[in-house]
Protein backbone atom coordinates (compact mmCIF):
# COMPACT_ATOMS: atom_id res chain seq x y z
CA UNK A 1 0.00 0.00 0.00
CA UNK A 2 1.27 3.08 -0.82
CA UNK A 3 -0.11 6.67 0.21
CA UNK A 4 -0.62 9.12 -2.68
CA UNK A 5 0.39 12.52 -2.45
CA UNK A 6 -2.77 13.77 -2.29
CA UNK A 7 -3.43 12.08 1.29
CA UNK A 8 -0.27 13.04 2.12
CA UNK A 9 -0.06 16.34 1.80
CA UNK A 10 -4.19 16.60 2.92
CA UNK A 11 -2.64 15.70 5.86
CA UNK A 12 -0.07 18.14 6.08
CA UNK A 13 -2.68 20.90 5.52
CA UNK A 14 -4.61 19.52 8.14
CA UNK A 15 -2.27 19.08 10.57
CA UNK A 16 -1.02 22.79 10.23
CA UNK A 17 -4.84 24.11 10.64
CA UNK A 18 -4.43 21.66 13.84
CA UNK A 19 -1.72 23.60 14.48
CA UNK A 20 -3.42 27.27 14.57
CA UNK A 21 -7.45 25.51 15.97
CA UNK A 22 -8.72 29.01 17.59
CA UNK A 23 -6.96 31.50 15.61
CA UNK A 24 -9.20 31.55 12.78
CA UNK A 25 -9.60 31.32 9.15
CA UNK A 26 -6.45 30.88 7.95
CA UNK A 27 -5.53 31.81 4.04
CA UNK A 28 -4.53 28.94 2.33
CA UNK A 29 -1.68 30.78 0.87
CA UNK A 30 0.47 31.05 4.57
CA UNK A 31 -0.68 26.94 4.26
CA UNK A 32 0.75 26.37 0.77
CA UNK A 33 4.27 28.55 2.25
CA UNK A 34 4.62 26.72 5.35
CA UNK A 35 3.59 23.30 3.97
CA UNK A 36 6.07 24.22 1.03
CA UNK A 37 2.88 23.20 -1.40
CA UNK A 38 1.80 24.68 -4.33
CA UNK A 39 -1.37 26.36 -4.06
CA UNK A 40 -2.96 24.87 -7.31
CA UNK A 41 -2.57 21.56 -5.77
CA UNK A 42 -4.18 22.51 -2.56
CA UNK A 43 -7.36 23.93 -4.08
CA UNK A 44 -7.34 19.97 -5.66
CA UNK A 45 -7.45 18.79 -2.22
CA UNK A 46 -9.75 21.31 -0.12
CA UNK A 47 -13.28 20.46 -1.91
CA UNK A 48 -12.96 16.97 -0.35
CA UNK A 49 -12.16 18.05 2.54
CA UNK A 50 -14.53 20.82 2.74
CA UNK A 51 -17.62 18.54 1.24
CA UNK A 52 -17.01 16.25 4.04
CA UNK A 53 -17.11 18.28 6.61
CA UNK A 54 -13.40 18.24 7.82
CA UNK A 55 -12.71 21.56 6.97
CA UNK A 56 -14.94 24.67 6.93
CA UNK A 57 -13.86 27.80 4.36
CA UNK A 58 -14.91 31.69 4.11
CA UNK A 59 -14.22 33.64 0.85
CA UNK A 60 -13.32 37.54 1.69
CA UNK A 61 -10.63 39.26 2.78
CA UNK A 62 -10.51 38.00 6.60
CA UNK A 63 -11.51 34.01 4.89
CA UNK A 64 -9.48 31.13 4.39
CA UNK A 65 -10.08 27.41 5.66
CA UNK A 66 -10.43 26.16 9.57
CA UNK A 67 -11.32 23.44 11.26
CA UNK A 68 -14.45 22.04 11.60
CA UNK A 69 -13.86 20.07 14.83
CA UNK A 70 -11.56 20.20 17.57
CA UNK A 71 -7.88 18.46 16.20
CA UNK A 72 -8.60 15.46 18.92
CA UNK A 73 -11.62 14.53 17.09
CA UNK A 74 -10.33 13.86 13.85
CA UNK A 75 -8.80 11.04 13.23
CA UNK A 76 -6.16 10.61 10.63
CA UNK A 77 -7.39 7.37 9.40
CA UNK A 78 -10.73 9.26 8.05
CA UNK A 79 -8.62 11.92 6.18
CA UNK A 80 -6.96 9.14 4.02
CA UNK A 81 -9.79 7.47 3.38
CA UNK A 82 -10.95 10.70 1.91
CA UNK A 83 -8.24 10.95 0.01
CA UNK A 84 -7.00 7.87 -0.90
CA UNK A 85 -10.87 6.35 -1.09
CA UNK A 86 -10.11 3.04 0.96
CA UNK A 87 -6.52 1.67 2.63
CA UNK A 88 -7.03 -1.58 1.63
CA UNK A 89 -3.69 -3.36 0.45
CA UNK A 90 -5.73 -5.73 -2.60
CA UNK A 91 -8.47 -4.75 -4.71
CA UNK A 92 -10.92 -8.14 -3.37
CA UNK A 93 -11.01 -5.93 -0.36
CA UNK A 94 -11.62 -2.63 -1.17
CA UNK A 95 -15.21 -2.72 -2.13
CA UNK A 96 -17.66 -3.75 0.62
CA UNK A 97 -18.37 -6.99 -0.58
CA UNK A 98 -15.68 -9.41 -1.61
CA UNK A 99 -17.13 -10.04 -5.06
CA UNK A 100 -13.59 -12.34 -5.66
CA UNK A 101 -14.53 -15.78 -6.64
CA UNK A 102 -11.69 -17.41 -4.60
CA UNK A 103 -12.22 -15.94 -1.65
CA UNK A 104 -13.64 -19.08 0.05
CA UNK A 105 -10.96 -20.89 -0.70
CA UNK A 106 -7.85 -18.28 -0.56
CA UNK A 107 -5.76 -19.00 1.42
CA UNK A 108 -3.80 -15.59 1.50
CA UNK A 109 -7.10 -13.53 2.08
CA UNK A 110 -7.10 -14.09 5.97
CA UNK A 111 -3.29 -12.18 6.14
CA UNK A 112 -5.02 -9.29 3.68
CA UNK A 113 -7.92 -9.04 5.94
CA UNK A 114 -5.78 -8.65 8.96
CA UNK A 115 -3.80 -6.32 7.37
CA UNK A 116 -6.32 -4.12 6.27
CA UNK A 117 -8.04 -4.17 9.84
CA UNK A 118 -4.21 -3.13 11.32
CA UNK A 119 -4.31 -0.73 9.03
CA UNK A 120 -7.31 1.02 10.15
CA UNK A 121 -6.99 0.69 13.34
CA UNK A 122 -4.03 2.26 13.69
CA UNK A 123 -4.82 4.92 11.64
CA UNK A 124 -8.39 5.61 13.30
CA UNK A 125 -5.83 5.50 17.12
CA UNK A 126 -4.31 8.61 15.73
CA UNK A 127 -6.06 12.19 15.82
CA UNK A 128 -4.63 15.40 14.59
CA UNK A 129 -4.16 16.25 18.43
CA UNK A 130 -1.79 13.92 18.77
CA UNK A 131 0.46 14.86 15.61
CA UNK A 132 0.97 18.06 17.15
CA UNK A 133 1.26 17.24 20.26
CA UNK A 134 4.17 14.78 18.82
CA UNK A 135 3.01 11.61 21.00
CA UNK A 136 3.80 8.97 18.55
CA UNK A 137 6.33 6.85 19.13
Amino acid sequence: MMISTKGRYALRVMTDLAENYGKGYIPMKEVAERQNISLKYLERILPVLTKNRLIEGLQGKRGGYRLAAEPGSIRIGDILRLTEGHLAPVACLSCEMNTCERAGNCRTLPVWTEFYRLTNAYFDGITLADLILEELV
